[in-house]
């Protein structure tokens, strides 16, 4: 008697789709399944479909694609009709028949799961199988998907109650479209259009009949049946996919042997879209990206929520990585470098008056095996891949040539520079008062003697640096520099001011130094370094991104007449002198630090400028002439123009070709010849 009042019940019940074993009604008793009935809600709220985002080049090709789950959505009139029909006939052949349930279907189940004591079929129909991956879908947390995927009449009644709500709100087609966007068609893909891109290179709109049955088994059990695991198993699904299919009449006798004797896939036609920095192209710009894409609110209120909108909004992120530009700064450092070296190299360029990043490459391949790493060396230390620089050496000079300039000192200001000079307990005025190295006796590498600031840059003599920033004091230098960009990478705070400053200080790299060089060029415009271009959702609609932030840093007359003085290190008799090429304007620098620990080239055109090093990047560091290789060889000359300037060179050589020639613009007269006088200074500095 029991068991009959279960049966009346559930007939009852049966237009809202409930399956569960008789045992269960008998227990729940008809009053209280009508009250469970009845306090169900009736409105399924759905998840947006996970979709994954991308990541772009300049020129709009896909260098990563980022995603928790590999999905991309399409509607239904681009799915082929007879993928459409394969799942329909496996699923649920009476979808288009039925309401939210199946009711002959849900009675055999019935009548199979009564005999054997437990549940053996679901009959569920098309509506309630999207119900439940809608329900797994929106589980946050292990309690919640067991409850969405529990063997339970509770949790039947739940999806026959949504079924039923969900068929008065949408239609067949819509329902059918949903569920092939979000199932899961095994090997890391969901939805039918990633699905369709991955076992066959193809679309969702062109899946053909054999293609078709093989997706269509598959969301039975994604994993058993996924032809990457067990093609035999595979087979036998899609072929019972396709005599279900023959057996409805959807296709004929002829259609389903063709099908069958047609291989399961083609390994080599297989598209396994890479997921993450890690399988692009540019693995180390990439993860910069990223970085700066968690850092921007307009993705979500924490670095976690934004990592998640990252993965699964559909974002189209464009950067500005200038592939022609890559390609160039690759191929310098394919031919000047090999992973296998104890020392490493990195370049950086980037476009004057913009401030966009169009190249960042170095020497070691990115990965954690041997002559690889996941450092970028072209990076301040602000997320864990950032290495954080070096010391750039006399590469600093250029910001005390700026002060100097700006205190009204002309390009020829002399000041006798001889071999060596004792600054010890010498006071340097800093921005917050004074400083003094009580032991300092610092010497020059190259030329001595009374010479001018263009000289004196030409031949990078240290003495008559010294000597100037003790004229213009410590803080003139620091505060252009630090209008420029120039921070320490390491510690994320200001450079010290030291007596040594304009020979180097603190760790900087190769994307803050080209990026202050670029003012330079830009007659002393800084733009803030930017690599995300543009952001869109998944409607192409603009999500908010920093956009050029430019502005006046220092004077155009300065800058001039920084260009002026930095040009003739590339003219001959130069530090850079075999650097240069072509008939375009050029302007660098060199940088050594103490003990050839790092060497160092920045540059520029009014084009393109750019930041290379040559170090080594294990601690403690040692000297690049002893033990170190670079291409494969001992290194010889571990200076800025010998080591690090031709990857510069190359780079700016490849790069620089099909742009238009520009020239710097001649600072004013009265800068490049006056008085002599020096600028009023603290009796003290004397």
């Amino acid at each position: 008697m029991n068991k009959f009042i279960g049966l009346s019940v559930l007939s009852g019940a049966l237009a809202a789709g409930l399956v569960i074993p008789v045992t269960g009604l008998v227990d729940l008793g008809t009053q209280k399944m009508a009250e469970s009935v009845e306090s169900l809600p009736q409105e399924l709220k759905t998840e947006p479909l996970q979709i994954r985002s991308r990541i772009l080049a300049s020129d709009g090709t896909v260098i990563a694609t980022l995603f928790e789950q590999n999905r991309v959505p399409v509607p239904l009139n681009r799915i082929s009709v007879v993928m459409r029909r394969a799942i329909v006939a496996i699923e649920d052949s009476r979808f288009y028949e039925h309401g939210a349930l199946d009711a002959k279907g849900t009675m055999r189940a019935l009548i199979r799961n009564q005999t054997e004591g437990s549940v053996q079929q679901g009959g569920s129909s098309i509506t309630q199988q999207y119900v439940k991956m809608s329900l797994v879908e929106k589980a946050r947390t292990a309690e919640e998907r067991a409850a969405a995927t529990a063997v339970t009449y509770q949790r039947k009644l739940t999806e026959l109650r949504y079924a039923i709500a969900l068929e008065k709100e949408l239609s067949k087609d819509q329902i059918l479209e949903r569920y092939l966007n979000l199932a899961n068609f095994g090997d890391g893909t969901y939805g039918v259009q990633a699905a369709a891109q991955h076992y066959f290179g193809t679309t969702a709109a062109k899946l053909n009949l054999p293609q078709a049955a093989l997706l269509a088994g598959l969301v039975k059990n994604p994993t058993g049946y996924d032809p990457t695991n067990n093609v035999k198993r595979a087979k036998d699904r899609r072929d019972l996919v396709l005599r279900r299919m023959q057996e409805l009449g959807l296709i004929s006798a002829k259609q389903a042997g063709d099908a069958i004797r047609t291989p399961v896939f083609n390994p080599k036609k297989m598209q396994k879209i890479p997921n993450g920095c890690a399988g692009s192209r540019y693995p180390f710009y990439c993860a910069y990206v990223v970085s700066k894409l968690l850092q921007n609110p307009a993705l979500g209120p924490t670095p976690k929520h934004r990592e998640h909108y990252l993965k699964t909004g559909g974002l189209t992120v464009t950067t500005s990585l200038d592939r022609r530009i890559q390609a160039a700064a690759q191929a310098s450092i394919n031919e000047h470098t090999k992973p296998r070296d104890t020392a490493v190299a990195a370049i950086t360029v980037i476009e004057p008056g913009t401030g966009v990043v169009k190249a960042m490459v170095q020497s070691k391949p990115y990965g954690n095996g041997k002559n690889q790493t996941a450092y970028n060396y072209n990076v301040e230390k602000s997320y864990p891949g950032g290495y954080g620089g070096f010391q750039n050496g006399s590469t600093m000079k250029a910001f005390t040539i700026a002060a100097a300039i700006e205190k009204g000192l002309p390009l020829d200001y002399r000041i006798n520079s001889p071999q060596q000079i004792d600054l010890s307990n010498k006071p340097f005025r800093t921005c917050k008062g004074w400083t003094k190295d009580p032991d300092y006796k610092p010497r020059n590498s190259t030329t001595s003697g009374n010479l001018t600031m263009v000289e004196a840059a030409k031949a990078s003599t240290n003495t008559y640096f010294l000597q100037l920033s003790q004229r213009t004091g410590l803080c003139a230098p620091a505060t252009i520099a630090a209008k420029l960009g120039m921070y320490n990478a390491q510690a994320l705070g200001p450079l010290d001011q030291v007596v040594s400053f304009t020979l180097g200080v603190g760790y900087v790299t190769p994307l803050m130094l080209s990026n202050a060089y670029a003012t330079f060029a830009a007659r002393g415009k800084y733009c803030t370094p930017i690599l995300v271009t543009a952001i869109q959702d998944k409607a192409r609609k603009p999500i908010s991104t920093p956009g050029r932030s430019c502005r006046q840093a220092i004077s155009p007359q300065v800058a001039d007449g920084v260009n002026r003085v930095l040009s003739a290190v590339m003219e001959p008799g130069g530090t850079g002198g075999r650097l240069n090429f072509g008939n375009w304007d050029l302007a660098g620098k060199t940088g050594t630090i103490q003990d050839n620990e790092a060497v160092w080239y920045a540059g520029y055109a009014p084009n393109l400028a750019a930041a290379s090093v040559v170090a080594d990047a294990n601690l403690p560091y040692t000297n690049l002439m002893y033990g170190h290789t670079l291409d494969g060889r001992d290194i010889a000359d571990p200076t800025g123009s010998g080591t690090a300037g031709p990857l510069w060179k190359t780079t700016m050589q490849r790069a620089l070709p099909g742009m238009p020639v520009r020239r710097f613009t001649a600072p004013p007269a009265k800068m490049l010849g006056g008085q002599n006088k020096p600028p009023a200074e603290d009796s003290r500095a004397r």
